[in-house]
């Protein structure tokens, strides 16, 4: 029989134990929500402050349980930066809230400029100078990217009284902590989640019954779809020249699927959990890979980065209104800026380039009236066969460890195609190839037909509902035995 205090020791050494596959998809993580959902719907009876202080603990445990000590910059950089945004708006207008609003930036950007850039910065030095410095053995803490720039957005935003809502501490906590949030975003602006902090809608059945069926769709995408993909394209990547020109177009295809179903069923799963608390947050994918046109792409896309990019990067660049030249300029800038967000590498600065480049070509196409071509079905097709193709390319880019490997592939591809290899393949990975068609043509669907799914969905009994989501469940524990794969966002 199990004693009292070796349940309380078990649970004390679970909840201290930092565990890098801890995520959305693990069953300690579910049982633990559930607790947590218990324990919020209860407390929920009693005064705002002691759910939201309850809330924020969660978050800071979920934190430390994803990533250790590491994570003591969060709550570090929480305090920072309501404490110097508060102090920064106090000062008087003009050249002192500027030199004090750029102070601000630059302390909350430390963190991710320390952390994520500090041996690509010793690389360039190193490059530049002909010297040797060593690099530092940094373990990059999860999620910093994400934290750091919605406490940036809050900021400027405060800055330019975009919010003017006073928010006090514990709100800021709140907001900054949340742990749907934090390992990957999506990246939720102060006037979305901060006034909702305050009335959660526990008793909205749509908001509720849109967030299960987001989590079911959210766990297939990853469990079923992502995480099976990816053991092959693993093989791909990490030697193409072991494999024909086929088996590397699988595998291009296979990681372009795989990323889209690993990050959109993250976000699907934090936008579900949050609208189980009550709280609703923005879309961030809609279907990218429908899209004709890379500018279609990046409205699509990781939507809330986007939009990030698009108010503090592009627009204060000058965006498109300086000129056609200067447009391009910014665009292609703040796609390579977007490209060394995901990481300090020449091989991401490339792939936010190739967009920015691609990006200018389809602006400089408008502007020279190309937009105005009769929309028929025969465009649309042309237009999505290049837009799909240029986008799989430039994953490769993304994917590939350096430009090597990268040339790589797309030689193998090029040169090394073979009729007899696709009869090959077929046989031998069946089920990968009927995986990656049906989710495919899933994705393909409208988005009317997506939702009238959802409302067939949330009109079923809720024993059905249930039935359902405990069968994904069981699918998603026998599947993640023995290939859980962390998500890949994570490390961004």
């Amino acid at each position: 029989m199990i004693s009292f205090k070796q349940t309380i020791h078990e649970l004390s050494s679970f909840l201290t134990t930092p565990n890098s596959d801890w995520s959305f998809c693990t069953l300690s993580f579910l049982v633990v929500f559930i607790i947590f959902f218990a324990g919020y719907l209860y407390i929920n009876k009693y005064q705002k402050a002691w759910q939201k202080a309850y809330v924020v603990l969660f978050g800071l445990m979920f934190a430390y349980k994803a990533d250790g000590t590491l994570m003591v910059l969060l709550p570090t950089t929480t305090l920072l930066s309501w404490f110097l945004t508060k102090k920064m708006m106090r000062l008087r207008r003009g050249k002192p809230r500027k030199i004090g609003f750029s102070i601000v930036i630059l302390i909350e950007l430390m963190p991710l400029l320390y952390y994520k850039y500090s041996n690509l910065t010793l690389d360039v030095l190193n490059h530049l100078l002909r010297s040797n410095f060593a690099p530092l053995q940094l373990l990059l803490p999860i999620g910093i990217s994400f934290y750091t720039f919605q406490a940036i957005s809050y900021t400027i935003d405060v800055y330019k009284e975009h919010f003017t809502k006073k928010t006090n501490l514990l709100d800021y906590c709140f907001y900054l902590t949340f742990f749907p949030l934090l390992i990957a975003g999506p990246i939720t602006r102060a006037h979305i989640l901060i006034p909702q902090i305050n009335t959660p809608q526990l008793t909205n059945k749509q908001l509720i019954n849109t967030g299960l069926w987001l989590i079911i769709c959210g766990m297939l995408k990853k469990a079923l779809v992502a995480d099976y993909l990816a053991q092959y394209n693993n093989w791909i990547f990490a030697d193409p020249l072991a494999y024909t020109g086929f088996e590397n177009l699988m595998g291009v295809l296979g990681f372009t699927l795989q990323i889209y179903c690993d990050f959109s069923g993250y976000s699907d799963m934090a936008i579900g959990i949050a609208a189980l608390m009550g709280f609703q947050l923005p879309n961030n994918f809609n279907s990218p890979y429908q899209s004709l046109n890379l500018t279609e792409f990046w409205h699509r896309w990781h939507i809330t980065l986007s939009q990030w990019f698009r108010d503090y990067i592009y627009i204060p660049l000058g965006g498109n209104r300086k000129g056609e030249l200067n447009t391009y300029r910014n665009t292609i800038i703040t796609m390579t800026i977007a490209g060394l967000w995901h990481g300090a590498s020449g091989m991401f600065a490339l792939w936010g380039s190739l967009h920015g480049i691609g990006l200018t070509v389809h602006k400089f196409a408008c502007n020279r009236g190309f937009n105005k071509i009769p929309n028929t079905i025969y465009v649309k097709i042309f237009c999505w066969t290049i837009t799909f193709t240029y986008i799989s390319v430039a994953w490769i880019f993304f994917r590939s460890h350096d430009i090597h490997t990268a040339l790589n592939i797309i030689g193998k591809i090029t040169t090394d195609l073979h009729l007899i290899d696709i009869q090959n393949f077929i046989n031998a990975r069946l089920l990968w190839i009927m995986l990656l068609a049906v989710s495919l043509e899933l994705h393909s669907i409208r988005q009317s037909d997506y939702k009238w799914l959802q409302q067939k969905f949330i009109a079923l009994p809720w024993i059905a509902k249930l039935v359902i989501f405990l069968f994904v469940l069981q699918l998603v524990i026998n599947l993640s035995q023995n290939n859980i794969q962390p998500f890949i966002y994570t490390q961004f």
